[in-house]
């Protein structure tokens, strides 16, 4: 029996390969049987961004044990394709996706927010505070760390490939199909919390001069109480939601 395994990884998982090692059969050496999820995040693969796995041409589990001569193909997400009656290892998100993000997307946390979507971020979240919340409360983590996404208890992450904001909220609404469920302003860009509509004249002590004189639409963060206005940081943010959402359709 051969003193190896292969195993190939499919479309964008090769995103993790080195360049010489990507859309082809790899060797690897087998000394003892080890899990799956071992075998395929040694390549430098998170498990959070493959979506199933065949082993002799037969799906199977993370936990699986590979022995020598096995052949393993490795796939990410299946966008067009139901494989709903096999083992999908990929956590289908809910209709109302919440995220928790890394130290290194704070502006892709604030387009977020601004779209409506749950984000938590803060910048001195570190690694295991990260994958305890995304555990605990069931929050989509997006990260530039792939080890963290290896982390056993991570069972809903993404790595964001994209480097520009811009690209990256394009990147993550398109993986995740959200498109058709933005709320925009309907959560603080400061923390998170949700906004209402509130009386000029409840806040109107704290309003700049100014702005008391222009304006008559507020709302109001009911966590932080920061108080909004649609002044000209509301029209830039408009024009910006206006241009991902023709960028998204032109790319259907």
């Amino acid at each position: 029996m051969p003193e190896h395994i292969s195993i190939r990884f499919y479309a964008e998982l090769n995103d993790f390969l080195a360049t010489e090692k990507r859309y082809s059969d790899l060797k690897v050496p087998l000394k003892q049987p080890r899990s799956v999820k071992d075998l395929i995040e040694s390549s430098g693969v998170p498990h959070t961004e493959i979506d199933l796995v065949l082993v002799n041409g037969e799906t199977v589990i993370l936990d699986h044990l590979i022995r020598k001569g096995d052949q393993v193909s490795v796939f990410p997400l299946f966008r067009s394709l139901d494989i709903s009656s096999l083992q999908s290892h990929q956590i289908k998100p809910p209709l109302d996706p919440s995220f928790v993000l890394d130290v290194h997307l704070g502006k892709l946390a604030a387009y977020l927010r601004m779209l409506g979507f749950d984000t938590l971020y803060h910048n001195d979240y570190d690694d295991p505070t990260l994958a305890t919340i995304s555990a605990n409360e069931q929050r989509i983590l997006l990260t530039c760390d792939r080890q963290l996404l290896m982390r056993k208890i991570v069972t809903a992450g993404y790595y964001v490939r994209a480097r520009e904001p811009y690209e990256q909220i394009l990147e993550v609404l398109s993986r995740f199909n959200m498109a058709n469920q933005q709320k925009p302003f309907s959560r603080c860009m400061n923390c998170n919390g949700k906004t209402h509509a509130v009386e000029k004249q409840e806040i109107s002590a704290r309003l700049p001069a100014e702005t008391k004189k222009y304006y008559s639409k507020f709302y109001q963060c009911e966590d932080c109480n920061k108080i909004y206005w649609e002044g000209s940081h509301y029209i830039k943010m408009q024009r910006m939601i206006s241009k991902i959402n023709r960028t998204l359709s032109s790319s259907e």
